[in-house]
């Protein structure tokens, strides 16, 4: 009888894939500075600190940006 791995259960939900700044610029079609410029402005999300030298952004908080444009937010 062959033994099959059972899934391992977690307490998280779903974790959210991060995205690095080319991907974002990719998602958004923002550029460098304009995905710095709408940071500093309060109108873009800020990354997350991921390593000493790294941020990301989670997928989620950038779907969401995009679908409140998408709905008639501020661009």
């Amino acid at each position: 009888m062959t033994a099959h791995a059972q899934p391992v259960q977690t307490n998280y939900q779903q974790l959210d894939r991060m995205l690095r700044r080319k991907e974002v610029e990719k998602i958004t079609a923002r550029s460098r500075s304009a995905i710095y410029e709408g940071m500093a402005a309060g109108t873009f999300p800020k990354p997350v600190k991921i390593g000493a030298r790294a941020v990301a952004w989670p997928e989620s908080v950038i779907r969401n940006w995009i679908a409140e444009r998408m709905e008639g937010g501020r661009a």
